[in-house]
């Protein structure tokens, strides 16, 4: 069946690109480029490396433009393709951006794009709306995430898509020319990995996948055409090997987390201090997400409960509730009159500060969430997931003690109360664990070992971008 697939990608490649490669434009000797011709038809396109230099090509033989560039001194150019279907893809990439920043300063110059969005059609550029519609349907998303998980139906499904898109998604590598592309989305691997074999580029150009889910992965995430597929946890490095990747392909170094967040060096005493939160009480981040979903009010209400001390009438903890893009959530929340100190947030960007203030999280199961957690050692209750890829979280983070999982708001705000009064011993061991379980360097891992993989390839003067004469004769 694989043999299969690959056949009928390669000949939807085939009919998209044909199967001429041969150059027409080359760069002499002494700088000076020399233009042939084989018949009347000519097109005009940019240099590479001197969008002032026109160069031609003829369409009517499908030959193909060699674009001859890069001296070994210049910057190298590092594309990121996310897609926003889920915040975590976006986080990963700006996190693994910032770190190249910091680890090699000019040395690298790192773009983050949605390919999909901006240069294709429909369904790809849709997928951001389709995604949000499906997981509002769970049932409809899980359809969707288990019936596409056979390798032959999702081969099939990409190698259609191609014979439309791949023209489009050319463009979108051509416009940024990288030396380095780095997936951090499953669907951004198999469709820019057939734009480079038939462009004669696999060899020269690095393609690495950075997986942002913690264990339960998409057969999608994995394709053999990697150089390097970068997992967060062994049990997805065993998902990668299974499905065909080879152990030199394969490190596992953690999921990326921004730098600032991963780095920082926070007293809790002096946050609480600069959040004016009480400085005695233990205190919990209640997180709704970036669009305030969940049962966030009924959880806050109950926390309440088993946070106030009514024989001594005083609260034995404080709350902190994120309401993300909720309006109505927080206006909602902060028209109560509460019995315990609460503090009500909308969009925060400054999460490491309240979770540094914090002893304890109610989250549902975000695999970056999850992580900056654990960075942070507080002690995790999941109270959902989305089914297919973040289910796997919740064994992650139960079995290996870093927290629990329950979706009743009542035993939540129980384990909370529990924890803060009868019960601080398993808080703090709970916390130790997910201190052990955290991988804060992750993100430098990755980009040091993507430097030392483009430093093995040695200058890269002889790199070269090739420009298809023809996409017409698509299927």
């Amino acid at each position: 069946m694989a043999t299969t697939v690959m056949a009928l990608a390669e000949k939807v490649l085939e009919r998209v690109y044909g199967t001429s490669k041969s150059a027409v434009s080359v760069t002499s000797g002494d700088g000076e480029k020399t233009h042939r011709h084989t018949h009347h038809h000519i097109h005009r396109i940019k240099s590479y490396d001197d969008i002032d230099d026109d160069v031609y090509y003829s369409d009517e033989d499908e030959s193909s433009l060699e674009l001859i560039q890069i001296g070994a001194e210049r910057t190298k150019n590092v594309l990121i393709l996310m897609s926003d279907t889920g915040g975590g893809h976006r986080a990963s990439a700006e996190a693994i951006r910032d770190a190249f920043k910091i680890e090699f300063g000019d040395k690298y110059r790192v773009i983050v794009k949605d390919v999909w969005k901006e240069y294709t059609g429909w369904p790809l550029n849709d997928m951001e709306r389709s995604y949000k519609f499906m997981v509002k349907h769970v049932q409809l998303w899980k359809v969707a995430f288990h019936s596409t998980s056979p390798k032959w139906i999702h081969s099939c499904y990409l190698a259609a898509i191609a014979a439309y898109y791949a023209k489009e998604v050319e463009a979108g590598l051509m416009e940024y020319k990288p030396e380095i592309i780095i997936s951090v989305h499953p669907l951004m691997q198999h469709i820019p990995l057939w734009v480079l074999k038939w462009q004669e580029l696999q060899k020269r150009v690095l393609f690495v996948t950075v997986i942002t889910d913690l264990n339960t992965c998409h057969p999608t995430w994995f394709h053999p055409g990697v150089n390097r597929c970068y997992c967060p946890s062994q049990e997805v490095a065993k998902r990668a090997l299974f499905d065909g990747l080879d152990e030199s392909q394969v490190r596992v170094f953690g999921l990326p987390v921004r730098p600032s967040f991963a780095r920082a060096v926070l007293v809790k005493d002096d946050l609480r201090k600069e959040l004016e939160m009480d400085q005695d009480l233990r205190a919990v981040l209640l997180m709704g997400g970036g669009e305030g979903m969940g049962p966030v009010k009924e959880t806050a209400k109950a926390l309440e409960e088993f946070l106030y001390d009514k024989e001594n009438r005083k609260p034995i903890g404080q709350m902190v509730v994120i309401c993300g893009r909720n309006k109505k959530l927080a206006s909602a929340l902060e028209a109560i009159d509460w019995k315990i100190p609460v503090k009500v947030r909308g969009f925060e960007t400054q999460m490491e500060k309240w979770m540094g203030a914090c002893d304890c999280i109610i989250t549902k199961a975000g695999p970056g969430t999850i992580a900056e957690s654990l960075i942070r050692s507080l002690p995790i209750i999941l109270n959902d997931y989305i089914p297919g890829q973040e289910k796997g979280n919740v064994p992650y983070v139960v079995e290996n003690g870093a927290g629990v999982f329950t979706r009743s708001p009542k035993e939540t705000a129980r384990i909370v109360g529990e924890w803060f009064s009868t019960k601080t011993d398993e808080l703090e061991q709970t916390s130790d664990n997910a201190r052990k379980l955290a991988q804060p360097e992750a993100v430098f891992d990755i980009v040091k070992d993507i430097d030392e993989l483009s430093e093995q390839r040695g200058p890269l003067a002889s790199v070269s971008y090739n420009l298809t004469s023809s996409f017409a004769s698509l299927v």
